[in-house]
């Protein structure tokens, strides 16, 4: 169960990332989520640090798609602000927004990655699908409370993911 929900790396943010990360991988698509980790909950526009490197990730020649649980429009709104298309109303972990996703990158599982801050929606997905799944810090203590109950349950799992020396 354990390796279920544990992610492949584990970053504050994304911009920690650099294209030679993904490259040396062999990946060559990113999926990543929209809320608390391309933009703090609830919002549509994008900080410039993360458009930079959300650029510089597709200079480099590495497709980028955002799969998110949001409602469309606040996904289309970042999505064409960053030239990159959307998966909107995913209801990760489920795997077939997912595999729309993949899709739309044209690449397969084992040379795409995923970036999200939640282990029971982007990281459970993300393995599911035999991704390389990567968990970074939320943007944002702002979220459903839906999330925030769920947040009490990600912080038992990972206490236990330390407890065993298995969170990257």
């Amino acid at each position: 169960m354990w390796k279920r929900l544990s992610p492949r790396a584990t970053i504050n943010t994304p911009c920690e990332l650099t294209p030679g990360f993904f490259l040396r991988r062999g990946l060559r698509g990113l999926i990543i989520d929209l809320d608390n980790t391309l933009v703090p909950w609830g919002e549509d526009k994008i900080g410039c640090r993360m458009r930079d490197w959300v650029q510089e990730i597709k200079d480099a020649g590495i497709k980028v798609c955002i799969l998110s649980n949001a409602l469309e429009h606040r996904v289309r709104a970042v999505g064409e602000s960053l030239g990159v298309p959307w998966v909107s109303r995913a209801v990760k972990p489920r795997k077939p927004p997912f595999r729309q996703a993949l899709k739309i990158l044209g690449t397969a599982p084992r040379e795409t990655a995923v970036i999200g801050d939640q282990i029971f929606t982007d990281i459970w997905g993300g393995n599911r699908m035999g991704l390389y799944t990567i968990w970074t810090t939320p943007l944002s203590t702002k979220e459903l409370f839906s999330t925030k109950a769920v947040r009490r349950l990600e912080r038992l799992v990972v206490k236990k993911f330390r407890e065993k020396g298995i969170l990257p």
